[in-house]
């Protein structure tokens, strides 16, 4: 789930005021330099229909406003702080997995308390939106679905005080019509970019080749932009502070080349790695390696699994092909050798995905 708080500064001050509920709301960051010099944080729905929105400067705001029952009133960051964290504690306490994603957002993943099953994770979302409301007076707009990129989309489909379901059966029709700039991370420029394309909206996204995107956009949001238009994201919800990789590393006795001197201690490494996952009790898909040669240069290679494990042959499996590549590749000594795990999952099993059945990805 991504829950969204509506509107949540301009909502804060109707809650505290009730008197403006029926106004157009406009909560301002002042620069001081006049009493029109500065922007528009943000705005309730009454004044959003006349066209005003965040980041616009007051006095366009105001414009648009004239004649208006309008109220602007200035950020008060100390108490939207308090009402955000009283309603975070709400939310993490309906979460398995919980992370806040700004002040007014949070992704929970609810995937054992609803046993997997979409229509309990909407009984809980509806429980969810009570309670917020009935403790705070506020509304909150609510995306479930398979992963954080299509509940972050759908938060946004029906505002405020919405809530919509996309299972994993309805991801590409969910997508496919949508504009393409309803992606994180398409801007006006990628935009224009794409339209230059033929590409208009996620449907086209996802037809269109990845390589010619990679070509395009570059490795990173090449692959970055065809996954999310086939609805894929494996990003997990997340803690703060909480690890988003294991490693361990370790100094050679002497400098070698030799594979069965550093599959030796990369073994004992794999073992130590290993032990950590158990204790949290953690699923990786991604297995690096590290090694630092003689001219102190690190050299990486990792590969991503089709599905997480935790099995401790599999990691030392993929650990030894890894080496055996990176040590082909240069006529330097190996100083240091490390392995990693990462693109974590909680517990042994989980339920299959749609990523499940994307072929091995190598990096």
């Amino acid at each position: 789930m991504l829950v969204d708080l509506d509107y949540f500064f301009a909502q804060c001050e109707e809650m505290r005021n009730s008197s403006i509920k029926d106004k157009s709301v406009v909560v301002c960051v002042y620069s001081g330099r006049s009493e029109e010099s500065g922007a528009v944080s943000t705005a309730n729905y009454i004044a959003r229909e006349y066209g005003v929105k965040s980041g616009i400067p007051i006095y366009s705001a105001k414009k648009k406003l004239e004649d208006k029952d309008a109220v602007f009133l200035p950020v008060d960051h100390k108490f939207y702080s308090e009402i955000s964290k009283k309603i975070m504690t709400i939310l993490r306490s309906y979460a398995d997995r919980f992370q806040q994603a700004g002040i007014d957002e949070a992704y929970l993943d609810v995937s054992q308390k609803v046993k997997g099953n979409f229509e309990e994770a909407k009984e809980l979302a509806q429980k969810i939106k009570k309670e917020i409301k009935a403790q705070q007076k506020l509304t909150c707009s609510i995306g479930i679905g398979p992963n954080k990129l299509i509940a972050k989309i759908a938060a946004d489909v029906q505002k405020p005080d919405g809530l919509t379901i996309v299972k994993p059966e309805e991801v590409e029709s969910f997508l496919s019509p949508l504009p393409v700039k309803r992606l994180i991370g398409v801007g006006r420029k990628t935009v224009k970019k794409m339209e230059n394309l033929e590409i208009k909206t996620i449907g086209d996204l996802a037809k269109y080749d990845m390589q010619k995107l990679i070509t395009l956009f570059g490795k990173s949001m090449g692959a970055y932009f065809h996954n999310a238009a086939m609805g894929i994201d494996d990003n997990l919800v997340q803690e703060r502070g909480e690890a988003e990789s294991i490693s361990r590393i370790h100094t050679l006795h002497e400098n070698t080349r030799d594979l069965k001197v550093i599959l030796e201690e990369a073994d004992h490494l794999c073992e130590e790695v290993h032990e950590r996952l158990v204790k949290q009790s953690l699923s990786f898909k991604t297995i690096g390696i590290i090694m630092i040669t003689t001219d102190l240069n690190m050299r990486t290679r990792s590969k991503t699994l089709k599905s997480p494990t935790n099995d401790l042959e599999s990691l030392k499996k993929t650990v030894k092909e890894l080496f055996e590549k990176i040590i082909n590749e240069t006529e330097l000594e190996a100083r240091r050798v490390g392995v990693k795990v990462s693109n974590f999952v909680k517990g042994k099993r989980r339920q299959k995905q749609i990523t499940d059945f994307i072929g091995i990805a190598k990096n």
